[in-house]
């Protein structure tokens, strides 16, 4: 039997832990002048996978 890929894509967007996955936010990547620091500051940390979505990216990388 050959190996199971990983989904390349999903590799470098997900991370696993101890309870799940983390990502990082979207929209911080450019036009940054028209947003507030507040925002900036809050989309800068990683946050969970909701619960929801996470058998869908198991499926993806079923190595880690």
């Amino acid at each position: 039997m050959p190996k199971i890929k990983s989904n390349s894509g999903a590799a470098k967007r997900f991370r696993k832990t101890g309870n799940g996955f983390k990502h990082k936010q979207s929209f911080r990547s450019h036009i940054l002048t028209k947003k507030s620091s507040k925002r900036k500051r809050q989309l800068r940390c990683m946050h969970q996978v909701a619960a929801c979505d996470v058998p869908l990216i198991e499926r993806m990388l079923p190595n880690l």
